[in-house]
C-alpha cells in the first residue's frame, strides 16, 4: 500500500528531497518564469525550497514518499511561513526586470489565504518519472484525511494548470486567478472538510 512508503521528514532527509523536487518542479511554469534560465533554476531553486520549507521542518510536516520520489510541504494551522527570509532571498536572487512583477504576484497570493485555520499545502511534486504510481494522491490523502478528522479546511495555490483536475479530485475548488505583467497564472485553490471525494 502506498501509504504505507509515506515518511515524516527530519533534518537528514532534506538533501534528497530538494534534490527530488528540483527535478519536478523544472517544467513548471511559476517556477521557470522566476527562473528562465537552466544556470538561474539550478543555482536558486534548491535554496528557495529550503527556505520555504524551513518552518514545516520545525513542525514535522514534510512528508515524502520512501526513496524520495515525492514530497509534500505542510504548514499546520495558525503556523507561518517565514516571509522575512523568503521575501529577502526572492529579492536577491530574482532579475530585477522581474522582480516587482514577482513581488506583487506575491501580495496577491497572501490576499487569498484563509481567514480561518486551515492547513496549507506549500509544495507538493513527485519526480516526473515516478508519476502515475499514485504517490502524488497518497501524499494527498495522508494529511486530507486528518482534516476531514479535525473539521479543518485546506489550501494550495496551483502554480500549473495541468495540475488543477488532480487537486479537484481531492475536493479542491479554484477560488480566483492571480496573475501579475507577464507571470503566468496561479490558481488558488480551497478544500472544505468532509467531501465526498476520489483518491484516484
Amino acid at each position: 500500500m502506498v501509504t504505507s512508503l509515506i515518511k515524516t521528514a527530519t533534518e537528514s532527509d532534506i538533501e534528497p528531497i530538494v534534490s527530488s523536487l528540483v527535478l519536478a518542479f523544472s517544467t513548471d511554469p511559476a517556477v521557470r518564469w522566476m527562473y528562465p534560465s537552466p544556470q538561474e533554476y539550478l543555482k536558486n531553486y534548491p535554496q528557495l525550497v529550503r527556505v520555504f520549507g524551513g518552518k514545516a521542518l520545525e513542525h514535522k510536516t514534510i512528508y515524502y514518499i520512501d526513496g524520495y520520489a515525492g514530497t509534500a510541504v505542510w504548514f499546520p494551522p495558525q503556523s507561518n511561513l517565514d516571509t522575512d527570509a523568503i521575501g529577502a532571498f526572492l529579492q536577491e536572487t530574482i532579475s530585477p526586470g522581474r522582480r516587482e512583477e514577482v513581488f506583487a504576484m506575491l501580495e496577491q497570493i497572501v490576499s487569498y489565504h484563509p481567514q480561518e485555520p486551515y492547513w496549507y499545502l506549500a509544495i507538493l511534486g513527485v519526480e516526473a518519472n515516478q508519476q502515475h504510481k499514485g504517490y502524488g494522491s497518497a501524499l494527498m490523502r495522508h494529511k486530507l484525511q486528518e482534516c476531514d478528522r479535525t473539521n479543518t479546511i485546506a489550501y494550495l495555490e496551483s502554480s500549473n494548470p495541468n495540475n488543477i483536475p488532480f487537486y479537484e479530485r481531492h475536493g479542491f475548488k479554484v477560488i480566483g486567478e492571480i496573475q501579475t505583467g507577464e507571470s503566468p497564472t496561479i490558481f488558488p485553490m480551497l478544500r472544505h472538510p468532509s467531501q465526498v471525494i476520489s483518491f484516484k
